[in-house]
This record gives structure tokens, sequence and C-alpha cells, in this order.
């Protein structure tokens, strides 16, 4: 038996659980942090270093009170977060900003020039992130700073996503040679790849733009999947987080793919986390290059097994959106939805309100919402919401399928499907497939996993995998529902390829509107 402690850094919070080996779960603590946002620019979102270290002191804190144990009896910690979240830091892995968040798009520009750079070179290493470089990853990021900071650039030692400097901070790492470099993160948003020689080559970055000349060195570091150690916790977070020094801290990784190993990703399985935005995600000994997908990764969820990632830009957020423009709340809008029932609304929403990450991988697009009437609520748009979603899943199952990804499971991890059986219902109608929704909390449950197997409780993540889970319930799918979202699927696969895709022929669309009234009229019958 062994306590250890699991932290996840969300988009908006840090939480800390304790855990012990055999029995689970013993308490938690959240702190909060803020996302910086400016007026007036959609794209735009940042955080701070000291915020997220502050929030990680008081829930640590917080965690072991409410725990009922002694600090020093913690034998391990291990921490994931957002991603690619990026700052660029000085000597001393010191922040010279802000961090670029997750969600931060502003560097569209940059990868739209990295990608078509690749496409020109023949880089092998964007095959490997599905076709398309992102905005939401390291090198368009870095690059974007790298042109609006002309006073910082001479500063930089390296750039670091959030897993990484958090690790080092913890550690007392402060040589940019000995930071930890999560496989994970950088596989998935730097093109790092083993086979392949690590990053893209000098020529090729330097050939994007000379600004990144030199900046492959600068990347060197530990590159490790997240059953190696980053270091030792130092005597002085040791002190901060009431723990003992001395205990492991594994190398990081993002949280969503934390989230996966949580619920107990195998192969054959799919795990939706939906939060925020929705990461989704399998694993397998041998996996095809997807195009569209964000990347296939040896290691970067499952040590061992290459990961495959996906995903929707934007899921939670959306939500809010829909919700925060009625003046009303979430759960408030979402009372009575269980009523509701596939198609009935008439309306169709794409799910583009902050661009497409998977499988067009367009940050340009943004929501369309069609078939609107004057007898339409903003509660009927909080249905379309969540089905939008769903059937952007659907389009990427497929897509993974196609490429040959066993999808035997589907799991609904993340916060909202813990909170929104609505949500949960409609993917399994909307899938045509049962969805498994873990019977207790995941939270920190992957961290917690990792930290179980670097305190040598447990040989490897898959047993730590079988003694920790909490289990499933299943959500089956209805007949009829099926039926009406095979319909509403024909129609939204069309207006997803042929609104959204780059130089898509036209599209005859004059069908799509009265489709929808007819089904409308069909279910409110």
């Amino acid at each position: 038996m062994a306590l250890v402690m699991g932290v996840d850094f969300g988009t908006q919070s840090a939480r800390a659980s304790v855990f012990c080996s055999d029995r689970g779960r013993l308490g938690a603590a959240e702190a909060e942090y803020p996302v910086l946002r400016r007026e007036g620019d959609a794209h735009y979102a940042g955080q701070r270093h000291e915020d997220h270290m502050r929030a990680l002191e008081v829930a640590a804190r917080g965690a072991v009170g409410k725990a009922g144990v002694k600090g020093e009896e913690i034998a391990a910690i291990a921490l994931d977060t957002t991603g690619s979240t990026v700052v660029a830091v000085g000597e001393g892995l010191e922040p010279l900003d802000d961090y670029y968040l997750w969600c931060d798009h502003r560097a569209s520009e940059e990868a739209a020039e990295i990608t078509a750079h690749a496409r020109k070179t023949g880089l092998e290493a964007l095959a490997w992130c599905g076709g398309v470089y992102s905005s939401e990853w390291g090198f368009a990021k870095l690059l974007h700073w790298l042109r609006h900071n002309p006073d910082k650039r001479e500063r930089m030692t390296t750039a670091l996503e959030h897993c990484d400097l958090v690790a080092a901070t913890l550690c007392g790492i402060r040589d940019a040679r000995e930071a930890p470099r999560s496989v994970c993160a950088m596989g998935h948003k730097w093109m790092w790849n083993a086979e392949l020689g690590g990053l893209p080559p000098e020529e090729f970055l330097s050939g994007v733009d000379p600004l990144l000349k030199g900046v492959r060195a600068k990347l060197e570091g530990r590159y490790l999947t997240s059953d190696g150690t980053a270091g030792k916790l130092s005597a002085e977070w040791a002190g901060r987080l009431g723990l003992r020094a001395g205990i492991p801290v594994p190398v990081g990784a993002l949280d969503a793919h934390w989230d996966a190993v949580g619920v107990g990703i195998r192969e054959g399985d799919v795990v939706n986390v939906v939060g925020t935005s929705t990461c989704i995600m399998a694993v397998g000994r041998q996996v095809k290059l997807t195009p569209g997908v964000c990347g296939v990764v040896k290691g970067s969820i499952v040590p061992g097994l290459f990961g495959v990632e996906a995903g929707l830009s934007a899921t939670g957020d959306i939500f809010q959106a829909v919700a925060g423009r009625a003046g009303r709340s979430v759960p408030e809008m979402s009372a009575g939805l269980e009523k509701f029932r596939a198609g009935q609304t008439g309306l169709l929403r794409m799910s583009w309100d902050n661009g497409d990450r998977t499988v067009l991988v367009n940050p340009e697009l943004s929501g369309v919402t069609l078939g609107w009437t004057l007898a339409s609520t903003p509660q009927d748009e909080m249905f379309a919401a969540i089905e939008g979603t769903a059937l952007h899943t659907r389009i990427i199952l497929e897509r993974m399928a196609e490429y040959g990804t066993p999808i035997e499971r589907v799991i609904n991890g993340g916060g909202i499907p813990q909170r929104n059986e609505v949500l949960n219902r409609v993917y399994a109608n909307a899938l045509g497939k049962p969805v498994l929704v873990p019977a207790g909390e995941v939270t920190s449950l992957g961290s917690a996993i990792f930290a179980v197997v670097a305190a040598g409780v447990f040989q490897n993540v898959e047993e730590a995998q079988q003694r920790m889970g909490v289990g499933y319930r299943t959500v089956e799918p209805e007949a009829a529902e099926v039926a009406a979202y095979e319909e509403l699927y024909r129609l939204y696969r069309k207006l997803y390829f042929g609104l959204g895709e780059r130089g898509a022929e036209a599209v005859a669309i004059g069908d799509v509107l009265p489709e929808l009234a007819r089904l409308r009229s069909r279910q409110e019958g």
C-alpha cells in the first residue's frame, strides 16, 4: 500500500487528489487561476506560471488536509497539464512571458507556413501529425512569440510545455539541458519522433523562418515517456506543498492523455475526454498514420503503445457560450433537455465556434447553425450544440476507423459526462454504439496511476489501471433515436466537408433545410 498525490491542471483550475493504492481517492482540493483574455481578440488566451504554482500550493495542502493524512506519508507526486500550453523561458527556466494557452489561436498564419513548407520539402514528420500543422501547437506558438517579442528573443534559452516546466520547477531543475521533455506533449505538438531522429531538422525549421534558426538545439532535454522520472521533489517545493523532499516526480503529460489512462484505456477503446474541449484518443501496438488527426506517437498515452489523438477545439466552451448569450447558466439551460428527441429542434449546428481541430484542422472556421424559425428557443440551440459535438465526434471516429484504428468500446471520460446524462444519451444514439461512462470520479486518477508506478507499488501502468479503476456504467443506444440520427448525420457530414474543407467543390445543400423541417415535424409528433 502507498499514498500518492495526483494533480490535474485544467483550463481554469488545478485539482490535487490524495490516493491510496488500495482504497482509492481519500481527499481532493481545487484552486482556480484566470484565463487571460484580450477584449476584441477571440484568438488570445494566456496564463501565468506564478498563478499555476500558487494554485498548486493551495490545492496540494487542501487535498492532504481533506484526506486526513500527513504530507510526509505521500510517496510520489505526478502532474498533468493542458497542452500545447507553451512559454518561452530565460536563464534558470524563468518565464519571459505569459503562456500561450492550449486554446490560443493567434498562430494560425505561422501554422499555415509550417504546413506549406513541410509539404514543399516532403517533411515525413508532417504525416505523423495528421498532415496539417495546427495553430494550437508548439512550433507555431513559439514562432508567433519570436515574431512579436523582438526585445526578448536574445534572452530565450528554451521554450517549454506547461507539464515540463511544472515538473522541472518541482524538482529544482534550472538548466534547460536537464529539463524533462514529455514524449506525449513533444510528440503530438512539436513533431518529435524517435524513429525520425527527434525534432524536425535544423534546415527545415530555419527554412520556415530564420527566427527558428538554433531553436532545435535549444529544445534539447531528456525526452521520456511518463514511466520515466523527471527528478525528485526539491526541499523548497516539499516545504511549499507540505510534502516530503526526495519523492519521485514522473515526467508529465497532457491532461486528457492521463484522463484516458484513468478511465482504463486499452487496445480497441476510443476515449472521449469531454470538457472545455474534447480530446479523442486510442492506443494500439500497430497504428496507421491518419490524415487530420493530432498525431500518432509511441508511448504518448500508455508506455509501449502508440497513442492516437484527435478532438474538438471546443465543447464545454460552446455550451457556456450558448447559455451566456441567453443570460443563463448551463445547468439552467440543460433542465428539461432529457425530454428532447433527435432532430426535434429542427436545428443543425456545426461545432466550429473555436475552429476545427480534427479532421479539417482549420482554425479559421466558425460556428454555423441552420434551421432557425421564429419559434426556435435558446434551449433548442443548447440541444443542437450537444448533437453537433456528437456528430462531429462521429466524423472523427469514422476517420480513425477508416485508417485501421479498431473501435470496440467508446468511453466518455472528462468532467461533463459525469454531470450531463443528456450528452451521454445523445452520443450513444448519434454514434450508434453503447457508451461507457466511468462509475466514479476519475479527475487526477491518471496522475495517481503514474505516481504509484513511480513509487514502485505496481510494475506498470496496466497493473495500476486494473487495481485502481472505478468501473463503468453503460448508456445503450435507442433504435428510434439511432435511426433519426442517421438522417441528421447524412446532412451534417455533407455540410461538414462541403462548408469546411478548403478548396471543396460546390455542394448542393438545397435539401438540408427541408429535411431538417421534415425531421423536426416527425419528431415533434
